[in-house]
């Protein structure tokens, strides 16, 4: 069996397909309780309506700010409307990145995990299901006053949804956070 992906984006590019109303309409409810980091003044559209969209464009394959973006203003509109956004105004590629970059990204991944781990132990069978753990350095990650970020990420083998990371400290390897975890 080959070695499933750990990162969040792959999970989501290895999601079941998923049409506009599901995606409309669970993905929302999931990210409703995430803070907004915005101010109230000026904000056009809501925060779930951006999130939901960036993560549609993510699982269609789209990676960078500026694809997001693209895939953005090139949805047909009946399916803007089935995201909650306008078909004639559209989030710009500026506003998508200072909002995902603003927000904190542990909340979003939990909110996300918890939304495909529903999604995953409501269409596959619980028995016999395999958990695998590995731990990547994170490209990217490094400056000049810190070495490379260490993680180590839980995902499940069957649908390949990632259930939790956690950052591993540089002076060991993930071998000790997971004896941790499992003891847990």
């Amino acid at each position: 069996m080959p070695a499933l992906p750990s990162s969040l984006i792959s999970s989501l590019s290895h999601a079941p397909a998923l049409t506009v109303p599901e995606t409309a309409g669970g993905l929302p409810a999931a990210l409703a309780d995430l803070p907004d980091p915005r101010a109230r003044r000026g904000v056009r559209h809501r925060l779930t309506v951006v999130v939901t969209a960036a993560v549609c464009a993510v699982v269609a394959g789209y990676r960078s700010y500026a694809a997001i973006a693209e895939w953005v203003t090139d949805v047909p509109a009946e399916t803007a409307l089935a995201l909650g956004m306008a078909p004639d105004r559209r989030p710009s590629e500026a506003m998508i990145r200072r909002l995902l970059q603003a927000m904190d990204p542990q909340l979003l991944t939990a909110a996300i995990s918890v939304w495909l781990a529903g999604r995953a132990t409501a269409t596959t069978a619980t028995a016999g299901r395999a958990i695998a753990v590995d731990g990547k350095t994170l490209r990217g990650s490094r400056t000049l006053d810190a070495p490379a970020r260490h993680v180590m990420t839980a995902c499940e083998q069957a649908t390949g949804v990632v259930l939790a990371s956690t950052t591993v400290d540089g002076k060991t390897n993930e071998s000790p956070c997971a004896e941790h975890a499992a003891m847990a």
